[in-house]
């Protein structure tokens, strides 16, 4: 039987600290940390709920991050 698959490990780091920094710097910032993707989205956006270890996603509004979160 094969081994079940161990999820990368992702940065300690926490979204929060990203909300009401600049877009650009926080994308930055997130991928020197270690996030291999960064999705930036505006408010409302449609998107596919699946999780992604190693992502980081953020709700842009205004050229600023208001809201960010893992996956």
């Amino acid at each position: 039987m094969a081994p079940i698959p161990t999820p990368p490990a992702e940065p300690q780091d926490n979204p929060d600290g990203y909300v009401g920094l600049d877009a650009a710097h926080a994308e930055r910032l997130a991928r020197r940390r270690g996030w291999t993707t960064v999705r930036s989205l505006p408010p409302g956006a449609i998107i596919t709920m699946e999780y992604r270890a190693g992502r980081l996603n953020f709700e842009v509004r205004d050229d600023r991050v208001s809201r960010a979160w893992r996956g």
